[in-house]
């Protein structure tokens, strides 16, 4: 498929299509018959391959703040307005990742949510901001989409040094590990997360007896599973998504590898316990933030999103959520939908989420980020505590 053939619009944004393509080649969208006016707001993730099930979950986030957005009648500048989503498949690739970014504004979009990888989302961050569009990412993780000196790119979710941090504090102090194998995917979200990890684990004393490699379409790890099982570590930190952490965990316990497995975020999901199977029972994952049931509006959202989709929250939708409404609650606030106008607002946001308190600092990470771990108890996981990420990255 190449990058051009998917052009996957959101369920709300189907009926609304034609809507939105009246906005290409104006810098404001313009208004309908009705004295309406449609914001178009650009969302990217996988929505195909291994990927496609936190795409799309990415998506039904993005899909429940817009529809909720719209039934409140919403006005800016004295005429009401109608968001519009228009979402894009980037297939995890940074390639199609760029391309998707160019749509975008080739379409003048008011502002993008995502991508979802950070691979994705670094180098679509550049196009965004050299077209002055606000991009808010619910779960790109690696530090440097915010470290570029880019005023256009934002983030409500902690990123990579914070977790690996985390990661690492409970690796030392709560596993008690002394020897640490890792193996990473070679993507910006893997091998930035790994690094971090690395760092941390080293100055908590900890030593790291074997180093891997993957990629995130590898499907066999008995090679590299085999050269760790070696060094017979106390912990195997394992950075990458769950399509192949699942899988990787399932074949080191079939080569009887015996260390306590260690996943971040990308691996924190229902999917990678399906795939693992009873291998997953009593290891542990990391997800930035607190649990759903202790988000200021957690239980409520997940109601709300196994009631319209008779699904589980795979990972990141109600941070996605969060992200579309710290943008339009921008807008609200700059009386405006232009990114010029709005984009001095998002930096300010004071915003009450699901997840938490929006704050962004100086780059546009999240002022108070937090990191939680979790354990895999008879298939599902289960929370274990909640490390302060700000502090422990200090």
């Amino acid at each position: 498929m190449t990058p051009f053939a998917r052009h996957a619009l959101s369920l709300t944004a189907i009926a609304l299509a034609s809507l939105s393509l009246t906005a290409c080649g104006k810098k404001e969208a313009p208004p309908t018959a009705g004295n309406e006016v449609i914001i178009t707001i650009g969302h990217a993730a996988p929505l195909t391959g291994p990927q496609a099930h936190l795409g799309k979950d990415n998506e039904n986030g993005a899909v429940m703040a817009i529809d909720e957005l719209n039934s409140r009648g919403m006005s800016i500048d004295g005429k009401k307005v109608k968001f519009v989503l228009v979402s894009e498949d980037d297939q995890a690739d940074p390639k199609a990742g760029t391309t998707v970014a160019q749509k975008f504004v080739d379409k003048k979009v008011n502002g993008v949510i995502g991508h979802l990888n950070s691979g994705t989302t670094i180098p679509a961050s550049r196009i965004y901001s050299e077209a002055g569009i606000p991009q808010i990412s619910g779960s790109a993780t690696n530090p440097t989409y915010t470290q570029q000196g880019f005023k256009t790119t934002f983030r409500v979710f902690a990123n990579d040094i914070h977790q690996g941090q985390a990661l690492a504090q409970f690796a030392t102090k709560s596993l008690k590990a002394k020897t640490i194998a890792i193996v990473d995917d070679r993507t910006a979200y893997g091998q930035g997360l790994a690094d971090e990890f690395k760092k941390a684990a080293e100055a908590a004393g900890a030593k790291v007896v074997a180093q891997e490699f993957t990629t995130d379409k590898a499907t066999d790890f008995k090679a590299i599973l085999t050269k760790i099982k070696a060094s017979n570590p106390d912990v195997l930190f394992f950075s990458a998504m769950d399509a192949q952490g699942g899988p990787a965990l399932k074949q080191a316990r079939e080569l009887g590898l015996k260390a306590t497995f260690l996943i971040g975020d990308g691996g924190c999901t229902p999917e990678f316990i399906k795939l693992a199977g009873n291998a997953a029972d009593g290891q542990y994952c990391s997800l930035p933030g607190v649990p759903l049931e202790k988000m200021p509006g957690g239980t409520v959202f997940k109601d709300k999103y196994q009631k319209r989709y008779n699904q589980q929250i795979q990972l990141y939708a109600p941070y996605v959520y969060d992200a579309v409404m710290v943008m339009a609650d921008a807008m609200q606030r700059a009386n405006s939908a232009e990114p010029a106008k709005f984009l001095l607002e998002v930096g300010k946001s004071q915003y009450q989420g699901v997840t938490a308190k929006v704050v962004f600092d100086a780059k546009g990470d999240l002022a108070a980020p937090a990191v939680s771990i979790y354990q895999d108890k008879g298939g599902n996981w289960s929370y274990v505590e909640t490390v302060d990420a700000a502090a422990a990255a200090k």
